[in-house]
This record gives C-alpha cells, sequence and structure tokens, in this order.
C-alpha cells in the first residue's frame, strides 16, 4: 500500500486506563462514518476500473437464512402478503436486521464505560440519531473490494480449513494468501475473507444446523480472524474501509478472552464496519476464473435512523 492518509496504529492515543488504541480524533469526535471516511471520490474511480465483464455476483444469503437462526433470542420473522385493490402488498414481522448476512454499524459495540464511537455515551445514543446506519447510507457504501480467500488458499496446499474449529487466521496468513493471488492492498479497500463456513453450514442436515442454535458462548467454535490487538493493527494500518467474512463473527469463535474481543477494537475503538454470514463461493470461483481479486463491492445499507446494523444487500461487479 503507498501513501497512507491515517496515524500509524502504534501512533494513535489510548484510552485512559486501558493499554487500546482509538481513533476518536482522526477524523473528528463529531465524525458518525469511522473508516468510510477513507472512501471517497477517487476510491470509487478506482473502483470502477477494476470492472471488466460486468458480471454482478449477489454476495449475501437469502433473508430467511441461517436457517434456523444461530441465535435463541432472534426468532425468524415472519412474511405476510396483504391482498389489495390492485394486487398485493406486503410486511416483515419480527425481522431481525442483523440475523443473515449483515453489517455490525456503530451502535453496536461499546468500548465499555469509554463508550461508542468518539466516546458517545449511552445517553448520547438515546437522546439523538447520531451513528445510525443511515449515516453509512448517505455517505454510500462502495469501493474496491478484494478477496482474501483463505479457504481456498489452504485447501489447494492440502490443508483445508476446519469449519467446526476455532482456527485463527492471522495477519501472517492474510499476507500469506493474498500475495499467492497476487493481491495488492490499497487504502480505502474493503476487505472481504473467505473461511467457507457459510458454504459448509448450508450443507449440513437440518438436524445438524438445528443442534447449532443457541449454541453460540457455549461450545459452537469456527475459524476466524485472530482477536489481538496485533491483528486491530493490522486492519487499521491497511486503512481499509470496512472487513466482511462468510463467518458468524468475523473473529475466531470461542473469543479468546485473554486477546480481547476484536469486535469491540475494531467498532468502537476504530470506528469500522464488519460484515457476517456473507456468502462467498460464487465470487471466489469467478475471481478465480480470472485471475484477479479486486472488483467494485455495493452494498445497499438501510437508510435507518439510529439502526444498529443493516442487511448487507452486498454484490461484487467483476
Amino acid at each position: 500500500m503507498t501513501g497512507r492518509r491515517t496515524p500509524a496504529f502504534a501512533d494513535l492515543p489510548t484510552l485512559p486506563d486501558r493499554d487500546e488504541h482509538h481513533a476518536w480524533d482522526v477524523w473528528g469526535r463529531a465524525d458518525e462514518i469511522g473508516t468510510l471516511n477513507l472512501i471517497g471520490p477517487q476510491q470509487r474511480l478506482a473502483a470502477a476500473k477494476t470492472v471488466r465483464s460486468g458480471q454482478m455476483i449477489s454476495l449475501t444469503l437469502p433473508l430467511d437464512e441461517p436457517a434456523p437462526g444461530l441465535f435463541e433470542e432472534r426468532e425468524l420473522f415472519r412474511h405476510v402478503v396483504e391482498d389489495t385493490a390492485a394486487g398485493h402488498d406486503d410486511r416483515l414481522d419480527g425481522f431481525y436486521l442483523q440475523g443473515s448476512s449483515q453489517w455490525d454499524g456503530l451502535r453496536h459495540i461499546n468500548a465499555g464505560r469509554h463508550g461508542y464511537w468518539g466516546g458517545r455515551s449511552e445517553a448520547d445514543l438515546a437522546s439523538s440519531e447520531v451513528l445510525g446506519v443511515d449515516r453509512w447510507a448517505e455517505h454510500g457504501f462502495g469501493g474496491r473490494g478484494v478477496l482474501v480467500d483463505v479457504a481456498g488458499h489452504l485447501a489447494a496446499q492440502g490443508t483445508p480449513l476446519a469449519p467446526a474449529e476455532p482456527v485463527e487466521i492471522t495477519a501472517a496468513l492474510l499476507d500469506e494468501v493474498a500475495a499467492a493471488q497476487g493481491t495488492v492492498f490499497e487504502s480505502g479497500d474493503i476487505l472481504v475473507v473467505r473461511t467457507g463456513w457459510t458454504e459448509w453450514y448450508r450443507e449440513l442436515p437440518e438436524r445438524e444446523r438445528a443442534a447449532l442454535r443457541g449454541t453460540i458462548g457455549t461450545g459452537f467454535a469456527c475459524p476466524g480472524l485472530e482477536s489481538a490487538k496485533d491483528m486491530a493493527g493490522y486492519l487499521w494500518d491497511r486503512e481499509f474501509a470496512a472487513v466482511a467474512m462468510d463467518n458468524v463473527g468475523v473473529e475466531v469463535f470461542p473469543v479468546n478472552r485473554a486477546k480481547g474481543f476484536l469486535h469491540r477494537r475494531l467498532i468502537a475503538l476504530q470506528g469500522m464496519p464488519l460484515g457476517e454470514l456473507w456468502l462467498l463461493d460464487r465470487l471466489a470461483r469467478a475471481c478465480a476464473e480470472r485471475g484477479s481479486y479486486e472488483f467494485l463491492l455495493v452494498s445497499g445499507v438501510l437508510p435507518l435512523p439510529r439502526g444498529v446494523g443493516s442487511p448487507a444487500n452486498a454484490h461484487a461487479i467483476l
């Protein structure tokens, strides 16, 4: 990557009583879009130049998947179709915005008593529309996507990633895969990492999928990014605008408490959008066929005031 535009991770200030770096002053404490600031007209024009064939690939699951849902408290929505004089209207009842392929917004995770992105308090969020996902929608969520196909790379080496094991994807492994693909990261990229988990889950028998419901935090395991502070630094220093993966929570499960919670570091302290449960098999095949892992990525984030998260509704244009 050339021409960095932000301070190095090591130079960011730390919280008053914790050795955790924060980027709250990089774009000012009134900022509401975090690392999406790294995507502007220049980055969008560069992303558009990656389009060669015009092929468009959806990166998201149907809204009613995973099925059944992985969290017991999240019941599947009810789709109601109503007759009208001219035809039909419909609505969704009990729709969890983060139940399928989605983005975690800046209202989702706090840094404990230090608050949300920019140091906002619970009272700030309760009394205003600050940090809603509509801020991302207004800015526009799209730019150059880069796929790092960890699953494909390890499978080609004869050491496939075990989808039900807590395999840590390290910074060194991300660099190894990117180098093997010929991928060079640029400031403002949206990093997309494939573990193969979502594909594996969809192929499980119904009884095995049902057995996974409610196990997150009580035995559930899957590959993901190492949650250590060094990983937060790696993602910041490469100036990724966002990170999306095809696993349950971006970072490895179960979370290693000794290494910390990557969600807290990335969302609350670095302002970085995190995408979860994306569907990446078609994209991986298409990128491998054309020998390039860059593409124009666009995501239709909901313009929802106070929104905590949003369905991703993401597409890659190759």
